[in-house]
């Protein structure tokens, strides 16, 4: 049974920091790119970072350049993504996602990914 598990959320002050674990299971992790979304109450799904199969190559929307920081441990079937500076704009539901497709523009699509986790809140107060 494929499972991808996000943990790691929480309630944060703007300009702190959290990271968000993604364990997966359940298919080949080494031959899926893994990305991150997030969704805000009203908002649309949207792509927040997508780290490659290979690990090589890591993509970031604009909003999170610079303060979010997206890693894997293949060893561990885990993907992570660290947040700086964390805004109240950065509140959402972070969802990640996996997808055996090859990216390249396509990672902010949803429709790209296969297998979905169920969510993890994450919370900034102003």
């Amino acid at each position: 049974e494929v499972q991808l598990v996000e943990s790691g959320g929480g309630l944060v002050q703007a300009g702190g920091s959290l990271r968000l674990s993604c364990a997966a299971s359940g298919f080949t992790f080494d031959d899926y790119a893994i990305g991150w979304f997030r969704q805000a109450p009203g908002k649309e799904r949207e792509g927040v970072s997508c780290i490659t199969s290979s690990g090589r190559r890591t993509y970031y929307a604009d909003s999170v350049k610079g303060r979010f920081t997206i890693s894997s441990d293949n060893a561990k079937n885990t993907v992570y993504l660290q947040m700086n500076s964390l805004k109240p704009e950065d509140t959402a539901v972070y969802y990640c996602a996996a997808t055996d497709a090859v990216l390249l523009r396509l990672w902010p699509f949803p429709n790209a990914y296969n297998y979905w986790g169920q969510g993890t809140q994450v919370t900034v107060s102003s």
